[in-house]
């Protein structure tokens, strides 16, 4: 489903433009005090997922222990030299293993969770790891989310932006009515919103017949800031180009 659209930025002035006139004779202050503009603006930021997780199980039941523990072992020995073949850090990996006895056989199973932060690695890993392995393995879709230093770096920049986005407009109405702006009085955080994206236990619902850019896609994060600002009025802007 498509984000909301962000709400649309309003503009309030409060300009004081009729000062009282100077004594005949003496010069007029750069700076009158009280002078101000207040403006309203917002921004609306988005973030790509920048972790994934993909899930590996693999098992064998044999009629011998040692036999369903050695086909197991060999298959985690060769994902694990594949992932670090790809500089995955080994950390990034876990490696959980259940050896049972059914009926008259062992079974021996191991669910293998890899964390990418690169991933077109992640594709040749998963595309190698299919191609070498075939069927004795069993890959899962790749769940996507964020770190939360991702979230946090995603909340400062849409605020920054906002600030940004707020100064602007008191510039251009300040140039409107031929003034100067000067320094911020008063910058207040209205509102802030997020919505979409996933975190790392939060599992994805998608379904498995979606391609990678539609699952990042809806793993994507959102954000908006709508900040309220005062500035100050320096004085009539100096249009007039120096001489040489």
């Amino acid at each position: 489903m498509a984000p909301p659209a962000p709400p649309p930025s309003r503009v309030f002035a409060e300009l004081d433009l009729a000062p009282s006139p100077a004594p005949e004779g003496r010069v007029e202050a750069a700076a009158l005090p009280g002078r101000e503009v207040h403006v309203n603006g917002s921004a609306e930021l988005s973030a790509r997922p920048d972790r994934a997780r993909v899930s590996l199980r693999l098992g064998s039941r044999k009629e011998a222990a040692v036999a369903a523990r050695s086909s197991v072992s060999r298959r985690l020995q060769y994902i694990a030299h594949t992932v670090r073949l790809h500089g995955i850090p080994e950390e990034n990996m876990t490696v959980t293993e259940d050896f049972s006895r059914v009926e008259n056989t062992y079974q021996m199973e191991a669910e293998v969770c890899i964390i990418f932060s690169d991933f077109g690695k992640m594709q040749n890993v998963c595309n190698l790891l299919i191609e070498k392995l075939g069927t004795s393995v069993t890959i899962s879709p790749p769940h996507f989310y964020h770190t939360p230093e991702a979230i946090d770096t995603l909340r400062r920049q849409v605020c920054v932006t906002a600030v940004g986005n707020t100064r602007r407009k008191a510039q251009e109405v300040c140039q409107l009515f031929g003034q100067a702006l000067g320094k911020p009085l008063l910058i207040k955080e209205e509102e802030t919103k997020e919505w979409g994206g996933h975190i790392d236990s939060h599992l994805s619902l998608s379904a498995d017949s979606q391609t990678l850019q539609e699952r990042i896609q809806n793993a994507t994060a959102y954000a908006s800031c709508r900040v309220f600002a005062v500035f100050e009025i320096k004085g009539k802007e100096n249009r007039r180009s120096k001489l040489p």
